[in-house]
Formats: C-alpha cells, sequence, structure tokens
C-alpha cells in the first residue's frame, strides 16, 4: 500500500492539477478570515472550508490517472487496493493542507471568545481546530469516493453531486462535520472549547465504509 501511495502522490504532485483547490482555499481564507478574529469562530470557517477541497481533491486523484496505466496498477496490485491507496493519498494531502492552515489561523486569531473579553486557551482551541479539520477532510474524502469513479462515471453528474453532498454535510443536522464545526462556534459563544471527538469517530467510520464501498466496486468494474 506505501508504494500505491507514494506511486498516487507522484501522479498528482506531477500534474499540478492540485493547484486549483488549493489556491481557492487560500484565497477563502484569506477574504474570510482576518487577524485579531475570536480564534474559535475563525477555526470553525477554517475546518469547513476545507471538506468541499477535500472532496475535490478526491476526485482530482481518482481522475488524474490515464486508462492505460489504471489498468496496469490494477492488474499488479488489485483495484480495490489500488483505488483505496488513491483516495488515502487525496485524504493525506487535505490533512496537511488543513493541518497548515488551522496552525496558521490559531496563530493569526485572537484568543478570546465571541464576546470579546472571554479567555479562550489557544492550544486547546488550536487542537480542537485540528480534530475539526481532520473531521472534515475525512467527510470531504467521502464525498469524493462515493461521487466518483467506480459509481459515477459521467463528469457531469458527478461534479452536481459532489457539489450537493458536500454542501449536505456541511449544513444538514446529524453530520459529523457540521456537528464538529457547530461545536466551535458554540464554544466561541459560550466561551468553551469543545474537543469534536463523537464527530470525528462518526466521519471516520464514514470514511471507512465509503472507501470499502469504492474499492469493492473498482474491484468487481474493473475491466
Amino acid at each position: 500500500m506505501t508504494a500505491l501511495m507514494r506511486y498516487h502522490a507522484a501522479l498528482l504532485l506531477r500534474s499540478q492539477r492540485w493547484l486549483p483547490p488549493f489556491l481557492l482555499y487560500a484565497a477563502f481564507l484569506a477574504i474570510s478570515i482576518q487577524a485579531g478574529q475570536p480564534v474559535l469562530d475563525s477555526l470553525g470557517y477554517t475546518a469547513a472550508a476545507l471538506l468541499p477541497v477535500a472532496a475535490w481533491l478526491a476526485r482530482i486523484c481518482v481522475t488524474g490517472e490515464p486508462d492505460a496505466a489504471r489498468g496496469c496498477v490494477a492488474a499488479a496490485a488489485g483495484p480495490a487496493r489500488a483505488h483505496v491507496a488513491c483516495l488515502l493519498v487525496a485524504l493525506a494531502g487535505a490533512t496537511a493542507l488543513g493541518t497548515l492552515a488551522i496552525l496558521v489561523v490559531t496563530l493569526l486569531s485572537d484568543p478570546v471568545a465571541s464576546d470579546h473579553s472571554t479567555r479562550v486557551p489557544l492550544p486547546a482551541a488550536c487542537g480542537a481546530g485540528l480534530l475539526a479539520a481532520l473531521a472534515c477532510a475525512l467527510l470531504g474524502t467521502a464525498v469524493g469516493a462515493l461521487t466518483g469513479r467506480p459509481l459515477l462515471r459521467s463528469p457531469g453528474r458527478a461534479v452536481l453531486a459532489l457539489l450537493l453532498a458536500a454542501l449536505l454535510s456541511l449544513v444538514a443536522t446529524g453530520s459529523p462535520a457540521q456537528a464538529a464545526v457547530q461545536g466551535l462556534v458554540t464554544g466561541s459563544r459560550q466561551g468553551t472549547v469543545p474537543m469534536p471527538l463523537l464527530p470525528l469517530a462518526a466521519a471516520a467510520l464514514v470514511t471507512a465504509v465509503a472507501l470499502a464501498l469504492a474499492g469493492a466496486l473498482a474491484s468487481r468494474r474493473s475491466p
């Protein structure tokens, strides 16, 4: 699996198709996050914006390999393992991006609650932001896995499904990403730092199921 992930990571880096989602994420943060804002609110925005980026990155990874190369890799390592390794690379990229963004935003933000008077412990806030970002990266990868090949082969339908699923994952009640982000926002109002451990566990479970399903379908539908 390590060799497969290195192969897919090299493909992703050389293709430079990761630049649009990364630059869009950076532009969103530059516009939405300002120095001196309450830290938990800023971390909530940072984590939420990572979900569609992770979904986009997963789609880039599963569609960026030439058909001939995909067939060779699938024949050598198995289509399921090759497909899951591809999605794990997307998850790793989204997680690395989210981690960097959370650290930068934490340093730029003011360690206070929404009332600008209640102090918030910065290390705990950063930890909560990292957990929320990881939950969003996981769920975004799951969205990308379930809205791309081999489940949806039509680009138009796949992109539309990705956008709708990403939106629902952020706003639907009961979504792990929505719970993690809402926890940060609520904590900022109350002057507390909630650790989104349950949303993170739920996101990890959903993502594991999504990757297993995508891998199984890749194995069944491979030529």
